[in-house]
């Protein structure tokens, strides 16, 4: 099995996300996450989590992050194209605003 990284992007930041629903909101959108991960439960390695700030380093300076990375999640299957299928489905697809899903192919590290 290859595992994956898995990239959720977003237009708003996560913290804004979850500042600006409401309860009902909230809840719909973890019900339909759990939803999708109970169907797919036997390729998820790590359902993962939003993501807060971040800095981008570059040699000895910090500056902003990239705030469109709004989750992640780290998965695992027989190939790109079958871990993207199952993605094809989830919840994150069918947020208002742009967003989008990165599959990121975790490579294996030699000697480890």
């Amino acid at each position: 099995m290859k595992k994956f990284l898995v990239l959720y992007r977003s237009a708003v930041s996560a913290r804004a996300q979850m500042a600006a629903a409401t309860p009902e909101q909230t809840k719909a959108g973890m019900d339909a996450w759990m939803k999708w991960a109970k169907k797919n439960e036997k390729m998820i390695v790590d359902l993962g989590s939003p993501l807060g700030d971040s800095k981008r380093l570059e040699g000895q300076s910090a500056g902003k992050g990239d705030e469109t990375i709004s989750g992640f999640s780290i998965v695992q299957g027989e190939s790109l194209q079958a871990v993207t299928k199952a993605f094809a489905d989830h919840p994150h697809t069918h947020m208002p605003g742009k967003s989008s899903i990165e599959v990121i192919e975790l490579l294996p590290v030699p000697g480890m």
